[in-house]
């Protein structure tokens, strides 16, 4: 079977495709036939070796996090019935693949009527916004500011702040990017590439700064967001672009009572497991109350061009690669 495979850290073109052994499904395990296999920014920070303290995974690897496919073949103690199911999984293995062995008990069914790449689209960044959304306690006529509001899990956060009566200022750095957080539900947008941006964030909010802040930019970017958040405020951050993780001045906060967390926090604290947060992701979006944008499907083969798109902020929504 064909696979990309990562031999050394370094810029995209270190990802080739490769003619590998199809791996074989032992006890409990499955083998899916990938259908799309999902692509998120963490891929390219691992890629790049910067993620190494929380994600010790050296090469040679496959990268990728999760897939979607039909299960067609079964080890020991799994239940031969899977066989031709439509099925999502995270991989441990990775999932830039044409086929993957993963946990029968890790599997979740792609819903009636929902397409497999949108219920892929919500299987970790879904996870995610749920995690975001239960964490930042969205009520009605909050205000959130969202940071890179186009990206895979901001773009959902939108939306589940507007269903919970939020207003929601989208910040991204695009004209495009801005009209899909319109779309999405953002009642304003900014361009944080602006030097006027902050500026634009208090004439909105009337000077008072928004109530909570949900930061997947980290680094600089985050780190003055933080001066956006009105005393009593909430502070969540959850992403990096840069591979650095975010430092917050806890003087600050703590005289301007804002709390700050950040997603190993969130995860800390959570009662629910990522497959049950992606469970009720797919379910919003079954009942139509958000939907994932898909910005991006490409081949395979050009595993590269999507993680260039993505190191580079170009994409607008999620990226896929298919088979």
């Amino acid at each position: 079977m064909r696979a990309v495979r990562v031999d050394g850290f370094g810029g995209p073109e270190v990802l080739a495709l490769h003619e590998v052994p199809e791996p074989e499904p032992g006890p409990g395990e499955v083998a899916v036939q990938v259908e799309a296999a999902n692509v998120i920014y963490l891929d390219t920070l691992i890629r790049r070796g910067l993620a190494r303290e929380f994600f010790p995974i050296e090469p040679p690897y496959v990268p990728g996090s999760s897939v979607v496919g039909r299960v067609e073949e079964v080890g020991p103690e799994a239940d031969p019935s899977l066989v031709g199911t439509l099925v999502l999984s995270e991989t441990e293995k990775g999932g830039y693949a044409e086929r993957v062995v993963v946990r029968e008990d890790g599997l979740l069914r792609v819903p009636d009527g929902l397409s497999p790449h949108d219920a892929l689209a919500l299987l970790v960044d879904g996870a995610t916004a749920m995690l975001l959304e239960r964490s930042s306690r969205f009520l009605p006529d909050t205000r959130v500011l969202v940071l890179a509001a186009a990206g895979g899990a901001a773009s959902l956060v939108v939306q589940l702040a507007r269903l919970a009566g939020s207003r929601v200022i989208g910040a991204a750095s695009s004209a495009e990017k801005r009209e899909l957080a319109r779309a999405l539900g953002s009642v304003e947008t900014v361009d944080y590439s602006a030097p006027d941006w902050h500026d634009r964030v208090r004439e909105i909010t009337g000077g008072a700064g928004v109530d909570v802040v949900v930061d997947g930019a980290g680094g600089a970017l985050g780190a003055s967001a933080f001066s956006l958040v009105a005393d009593g405020g909430r502070f969540v951050s959850y992403g990096t672009t840069d591979g650095e993780i975010i430092e917050i001045d806890e003087a600050e906060a703590s005289r301007r009572r804002i709390e700050s967390v950040g997603l190993f926090d969130i995860q800390r604290e959570e009662t629910l497991g990522r497959n049950d947060l992606a469970r009720l992701a797919l379910e919003e979006a079954r009942e139509g109350r958000i939907r994932p944008h898909v910005g991006m499907t490409l081949p395979l083969e050009r595993a590269a061009e999507a993680h260039r798109a993505l190191q580079e902020r170009r994409v607008v929504g999620k990226v896929l690669l298919v088979p």
